[in-house]
């Protein structure tokens, strides 16, 4: 059997910004690794979500995301929120 390739985006969101969240990374292989060890580094949550992911990376680089993603990523950033303290 085939090993899948792991996959990896990174998303940004400005809340004092009137826009969507934006990829700001992506990749797979060897790169996703990379994003993946750059966001350990610098402690910032990760998320794993196969399906979203394989959304997201089929979105260009710095490109807001689309509407019928805003639930979805709604759900990972109060994610992030909670493992921030930020929110309950």
């Amino acid at each position: 059997m085939k090993e899948e390739t792991k996959k990896a985006v990174a998303l940004r969101y400005e809340k004092d910004k009137d826009s969507a969240p934006k990829v700001v990374a992506k990749g797979r292989g060897w790169i996703a690794e990379k994003i993946i060890e750059l966001a350990r580094h610098h402690g910032v949550p990760l998320k794993e979500d196969e399906t979203l992911v394989e959304v997201l990376s089929k979105l260009d680089l710095y490109e807001e995301i689309p509407v019928e993603l805003y639930k979805a990523v709604a759900e990972i950033l109060v994610f992030v929120y909670q493992i921030k303290g930020k929110i309950k």
